[in-house]
């Protein structure tokens, strides 16, 4: 396997459990459990790093000289990757809206 690959397929992973992690943590919140979805944010968060310096290693790499070449799994992985931080903001923003929203029950 090539380094590449390796690296788009520990930035799948990671990011993917990270996207996760956000996702339990609207559901979390939506029970009210906010501490609860709080945590489950900061696992993601997490996981979301270790996604961003995989990838930041290739950027670091293309940077230095040396040509990371871009093939399907990259393209794939960097897609998951702005997923991923797609779902932390969408899921920072219900969370805030559920505080909102239950706090008037």
């Amino acid at each position: 396997m090539e380094p590449t690959e390796l690296i788009s397929f520990q930035i799948i992973s990671a990011v993917g459990t990270a996207r996760s992690y956000y996702i339990e943590a609207i559901q979390v919140a939506k029970t009210g459990d906010f501490k609860g979805a709080s945590k489950l944010m900061e696992e993601g968060d997490e996981f979301f790093l270790e996604g961003h310096q995989a990838h930041f290693e290739l950027v670091q790499q293309e940077a230095s000289g040396e040509s990371v070449v871009m093939n399907l799994l990259l393209t794939h992985a960097e897609d998951q990757l702005m997923s991923a931080e797609a779902f932390k903001i969408i899921a920072n923003e219900f969370i805030d809206l559920y505080k909102i929203v239950l706090s008037k029950k």
